[in-house]
């Protein structure tokens, strides 16, 4: 049963990222402003992707390593992207109240990492 719950809120996370990473590439492809980029590349249309593609495994129960993959390279690009924000040395965008989107980034990149691993371990008996 907990495992179904974690399945549950792993799928919830990922929809509020691919909502709110969508929501900036949408605004980055009308108005050229929506995320910072790096070699002209959009950072918000990798975070998209790094969303994407671990709910697309995490829906056909497959390819694990993906998952991993995305999520940590995703993870590492918004641990990096916080720190730079908190150094002052970079401007994430922002919600409405102000926070710098990055930190939630992180958080959820976080907790997706951290839920897999539990949700992936064998039952107890």
């Amino acid at each position: 049963m907990l495992k179904t719950l974690i399945y549950y809120v792993i799928l919830i996370i990922l929809i509020i990222g691919l909502f709110g990473s969508g929501g900036l590439v949408l605004e980055e492809f009308k108005t050229g402003e929506g995320c910072p980029k790096i070699m002209d590349i959009p950072m918000c249309l990798v975070i998209l992707i790094c969303f994407l593609i671990p709910f697309i495994t995490h829906l056909f129960k497959k390819w694990h390593v993906l998952y991993f993959l995305f999520t940590g390279v995703a993870g590492s690009i918004a641990l990096a992207a916080s720190i730079m924000q908190f150094t002052g040395h970079a401007e994430c965008p922002k919600t409405a109240l102000g926070t710098p989107m990055c930190y939630y980034s992180f958080a959820l990149f976080s907790s997706l990492i951290i839920l897999k691993i539990y949700h992936q371990k064998p039952n107890k008996l």
